[in-house]
């Protein structure tokens, strides 16, 4: 293995876990509220800013497996990486020229924004055969999720600073220090997705005999073929199933803690600070995990952390002290990035480099329609129990089967049949 094109790898995740912590996590939610839909009712808002969401999502669930199969075809992952992910970088830097009650356009940036982070990650995921064998996948896989904790965790700390005192950066005010924000992410992102560029090498042998109508006809040859195929791998549906229920519960946690925090009292600050703390326990935390998996496997190690989350969830249903919100982001930081690094490293496992993209493409797939169901359950239990507890304790279902479906997959077993049918 190349040390070089390993480091150079995982600083992506450095590089765009910026936008992903202080735009999407942190500042964009609110300062849509406050600013972009300022004359809007919260509810109005809300509505706003969950459409811009489900639309990006939407966009990229459609073009996922297909993108990725005509990557693999032409070799051109990192043309599409690079495409997406400076799409991203555009749209985020322009965040900041967006004027007060702007909110259509502001959703429509927030849209491309999320479009461009989400669409690089398909073919970041699928260079990760190109930069590591076998063997050191969960150890390469963990340090790209470890280096963007630290990454998104260093640069939202300075964001936050920013924000809550802008006079120490020369700022007029806090809107200002918001809008320096994004162009600060802006130019993160694009400062450390270089190494990659440069460093990272993809084989290209089909770009030299085949022109872009026939690269673009090959890959939808390949993805008609895959859906075709996948579904006689039961080793490889069974283990994506399983990752698309726990996944959901994963991201719901994610996505919902900061509200669960608020409405049962919590102020929003206690709420930042849990947040960085996520980031910066998650950074060891990720590559201690990686280690685990080596001494237990990937398997074990997974379904150790689907466990730890359904502890996390009982004591998240008991909780009534703003101390105990920050002991539960520590925990939620233990596991995190590591059942996420070993779920994308174990998948590795089991597919061919030659079909990489075009396969994560439905990985990333199940990823984002994943993040549809575990919000959706728990808003219809909250609505049905009146009772924010209860709902939270929903998300357990998940977790459960997830990890019961997970227990059937055997990794071998399913790789060296895909490997067989597809060579």
């Amino acid at each position: 293995m190349n040390r070089t094109s390993i480091y150079s790898w995982a600083l992506y995740d450095w590089a765009n876990s910026a936008y992903a912590t202080t735009v999407m996590a942190g500042f964009f939610p609110i300062f849509f509220k406050e600013y972009f839909s300022v004359s809007a009712e919260v509810t109005t808002s809300t509505a706003q800013l969950g459409f811009a969401n489900a639309l990006s999502s939407l966009i990229i669930v459609t073009l996922a497996p297909l993108l990725g199969a005509i990557a693999d075809a032409g070799g051109m992952k990192k043309h599409f990486l690079y495409l997406f992910s400076y799409l991203g970088v555009l749209m985020t830097a322009c965040l900041a020229l967006v004027s007060e009650g702007a909110w259509e356009l502001a959703a429509l940036l927030y849209v491309g924004s999320n479009i461009g982070f989400m669409g690089a990650n398909v073919f970041y995921d699928a260079l990760l055969p190109s930069v590591s064998e076998e063997k050191s996948f969960d150890t390469v896989s963990g340090l790209g999720f470890a280096l963007g904790y630290l990454g998104g965790g260093v640069l939202f700390a300075i964001n936050v600073w920013m924000v809550q005192s802008p006079q120490s950066f020369g700022l007029a005010d806090t809107t200002q220090a918001v809008q320096a924000s994004f162009i600060s992410v802006a130019v993160w992102w694009a400062l450390f997705s270089l190494p990659l560029l440069f460093f990272v090498k993809e084989e290209r042998r089909h770009m030299i005999s085949k022109n872009a109508l026939t690269v673009v006809k090959d890959g939808y040859r390949r993805l008609a073929r895959t859906f075709r195929n996948i579904a006689g791998f039961k080793g490889l549906v069974l283990f994506l199933i399983a990752y698309w229920l726990y996944i959901d519960g994963v991201g719901t946690v994610i996505r919902m803690a900061v509200d669960y925090g608020m409405s049962i009292g919590f102020e929003s600050n206690d709420l930042i600070l849990a947040l960085l703390i996520v980031q910066f326990v998650g950074f060891p935390a990720t590559l201690a995990f990686s280690k685990l998996a080596d001494f237990w496997g990937t398997k074990n190690a997974l379904l150790f952390a689907i466990g730890f989350y359904l502890v996390i969830l009982v004591l998240a249903v008991m909780m009534t002290e703003v101390h105990e919100f920050y002991m539960l982001a520590v925990m939620i930081a233990l596991v995190q990035g590591g059942i996420q690094a070993l779920s994308r490293s174990y998948y590795a496992s089991m597919i061919p480099k030659g079909y990489a993209a075009e396969f994560f493409g439905f990985y990333n797939f199940l990823g984002k329609f994943a993040a549809i169901f575990g919000p959706l359950l728990l808003a219809v239990v909250a609505l049905v129990t009146e009772d924010s507890r209860a709902a939270i304790a929903s998300i357990a279902v998940f977790f459960i089967l997830g990890a019961l479906l997970l227990m059937k997959v055997d990794a071998g077993q399913t790789a060296r049949e895909v490997r067989e049918t597809l060579r």
